[in-house]
Formats: C-alpha cells, sequence, structure tokens
C-alpha cells in the first residue's frame, strides 16, 4: 500500500474518526488526499481532505497549516453560497488536518469537458453565469480566488457549478489592495501576475486576474482548448502577456460574434479595461432569459420569430427530400477534409485528448486534423 493509500493514524485523530468513517480515494494532491467519508449517525456521503502537514508537498509544517487555517477562514465568510462548496466540519492534530466536504457526485467540470469536448453555447451561458455570479459575489466580499480553472469546478447531480480550493484566495483589507504573489495554475495566470515575477516595478494586480481566468476558462468551453497553451511553458507566458490568442476556423466557425466579444473583452491584457464580474453578466451574451429548453432575448420579437418558424419549415421540407443524398455527401465532405465536419471534429478532438493526455492545439505545428492525414488509416475508418 503506497503512502497515498495508507489510512492516517486513528489515535491523532480519534476525534474525526469517532464522527465520519473514511472511504476510498477520489483525489490527490502534493500534500493532500481526497477520500469519500461516511458519517456514522447518519450514513451521510460527504468528501474529507486529509492534509499531511510533514508530507513532501511545496508547503510543510506552520506554513501548510497557516495556508489551510487562511483557505478555512475564507469559506466560512462565503458558506450558504450557492455556487461554492460547503465546508461541513473541520478537525485539526499536530500533523494532519480534516476538512470535510459536501460530496459533488459529478467530479470536475475539467473532466466532464474532456467527455464532451467542447460545450454549446447555451451549455457556456448556464455555466459562466453561474461562474460569474459567484466570482461577483466574492469581489464584492474583497475575496480574490486566484485559482480559477475547470480542475476546480465541482458539479453536483443536476451538473450545477460549485468553486471549490480556496487555498490561493486571499480576502483583502481594502478594494484596491495589491498583491504581488505568483500562484494559481500557469495556462490562468493574468498578464499583470506574470509581469510581477519578473519586474520589482510592477504595482501588483488584484481582482481582475479572476476575470482573466473567467475568459480563459470561456475560451475553453466553447473551442474544447485552451487561449493560450504550448508545450513550452515560457512560450505560453510569453502569449499570455501579449494577449496573443486568436478565433480559428473551423472551430470558430459556429460561434457568434457576441460570445467573441465578451472572451475578449474578458482577456484584456490591461486590467483597467477588463470587464468586471457585473459588467460581464450585464454583457448581451447574458441577456437572454430561460424557458425550459428555450432561450428568448429580452427584445422578444413575435414577428421575426414566425418568419423564422416559417423558414425553418420549408428548410425542413428541403432536408428531408434531400435525406437520401446525405450519406454519400458526408463521404465526399470526410474523405477530403474530416476536420471540416463539427461531428467528426469532436470524434477527432476526443480522440486527441484520449491519446495525448492533454489539450493539443490547433496551431500550425499541432493540428489535431494531422491524425488522420495517413490516408490507408482512414480508409479502414
Amino acid at each position: 500500500m503506497t503512502r497515498a493509500e495508507e489510512l492516517p493514524d486513528v489515535a491523532s485523530a480519534r476525534e474525526f474518526y469517532a464522527k465520519y468513517e473514511p472511504k476510498e480515494i477520489i483525489g490527490t494532491g502534493a500534500s493532500s488526499t481526497v477520500r469519500r467519508c461516511v458519517r456514522r449517525t447518519t450514513s451521510k456521503e460527504y468528501a474529507v481532505k486529509i492534509i499531511d502537514l510533514i508530507g513532501n508537498g511545496e508547503l510543510v509544517g506552520e506554513d501548510l497549516r497557516t495556508v489551510t487555517h487562511n483557505e478555512i477562514k475564507i469559506l466560512r465568510m462565503v458558506s450558504g453560497e450557492m455556487h461554492i462548496i460547503e465546508l461541513v466540519d473541520v478537525f485539526e492534530t499536530e500533523t494532519l488536518m480534516f476538512l470535510v466536504f459536501e460530496l459533488l457526485h459529478k467530479g470536475e467540470l475539467f473532466d466532464y469537458l474532456t467527455e464532451v469536448v467542447k460545450f454549446n453555447e447555451k451549455q457556456t451561458r448556464q455555466t459562466m453565469r453561474a461562474l460569474l455570479e459567484t466570482v461577483a459575489f466574492l469581489h464584492q466580499q474583497n475575496i480574490v480566488h486566484r485559482d480559477l480553472k475547470p480542475e476546480n469546478i465541482l458539479l453536483d447531480d443536476d451538473k450545477q457549478i460549485h468553486l471549490s480550493d480556496f487555498g490561493f484566495a486571499v480576502a483583502l483589507e481594502h478594494d484596491r489592495q495589491q498583491l504581488r504573489q505568483l500562484c494559481g495554475t500557469p495556462g490562468y495566470m493574468s498578464p499583470e501576475m506574470l509581469k510581477c515575477a519578473i519586474n520589482e516595478l510592477n504595482p501588483g494586480y488584484g481582482k481582475e486576474v479572476d476575470m482573466w481566468a473567467s475568459g480563459v476558462i470561456m475560451y475553453t468551453l466553447l473551442a474544447g482548448v485552451p487561449p493560450f497553451w504550448h508545450r513550452k511553458q515560457m512560450v505560453m507566458f510569453r502569449r499570455i502577456m501579449e494577449g496573443n490568442y486568436s478565433f480559428p476556423s473551423p472551430d470558430w466557425d459556429d460561434i457568434s460574434s457576441c460570445a467573441k466579444d465578451i472572451i475578449i473583452k474578458l482577456l484584456e491584457v490591461d486590467p483597467d479595461k477588463r470587464l468586471t464580474a457585473k459588467g460581464a453578466l450585464n454583457h448581451p451574451f447574458f441577456q437572454h432569459v430561460e424557458d425550459g429548453n428555450r432561450y428568448f432575448s429580452q427584445g422578444f420579437n413575435p414577428r421575426k420569430k414566425f418568419r423564422v418558424a416559417i423558414w425553418t419549415v420549408l428548410a425542413g421540407v428541403v432536408v428531408s427530400k434531400l435525406s437520401q443524398n446525405v450519406k454519400k455527401t458526408m463521404c465526399v465532405i470526410i474523405g477530403k477534409d474530416p476536420y471540416s465536419s463539427k461531428a467528426i471534429r469532436k470524434l477527432i478532438d476526443a480522440s486527441s485528448f484520449s491519446v495525448y493526455g492533454h489539450w493539443v492545439k490547433k496551431r500550425a505545428d499541432q493540428n489535431r486534423a494531422m491524425l488522420f492525414k495517413n490516408h490507408l488509416c482512414f480508409n479502414k475508418f
């Protein structure tokens, strides 16, 4: 049994074990292990994050204890917020800390995204609205998360998001306080945070870093790949600081200009010009009201909708007459350029992730369509 699989010493954490029964491991980190656990009196399931204060992580001992105390403090400050994970219990010993959270069975948004490859605009609107409402709440409390990413967004049974992992979060002393610590995940770091690491005279950063990360998340949801990824981290950092990204064809051909516009305003290099959380929620992309499975813009025009319905019916008649040629047409399209078909493109994207284990950026040097350039393999397919 490996160190990660071993249960902590019962004697040093008697209070936790008296209340909860730990089960299988559901996640691991540099200095922690997450297990499913069951409350003995109610049989209700939870997730417990067991933090090893004398482990081999980047932070050990009192440093790690201080960071964890800060996380607990912030989680208690935001307790009860709909889209933030709920901290249920805390136990602390000389060598271990136990943080008991609500158990969210659907896991990380990242894992779900790898299954579906990308979101449509409706799914993106729902997810990003919930995320931005949560960020707006945090910023109103002068809290900066500093590590927003799909891996730190968990899903419940209804696929509602719950923001987690507040280990890098900080409560500002005042609204305009500037920070300088380099922290978070490289692909989601903002230009102003990176500049702090290379320029001692840089004034620092504030809440705006969360908005940049939100833009990276939204781009990734819609495209299935992050905007700045590169296998060489220094190249990726340079792209981030320059705001060097694009909306390449064909992935972005069927995505609205409205969606692209809000991403552009979130991925604004100048933090003073970047959208705030409230400003983003007021963007036209979010000015829709959900009614079941339908969306209506606030400027609803019944005459225009009727004309669209008529044209839709007529188009359906034409499509039905041409249905006998669909298979033949698809074979021709796929044979010439498999990546031009949205359905096949989605299959390629999913397959490439399972092969490489990470996102593959569709640039000249890393085009996933190249996987299907071997005509002999394609003919077998």
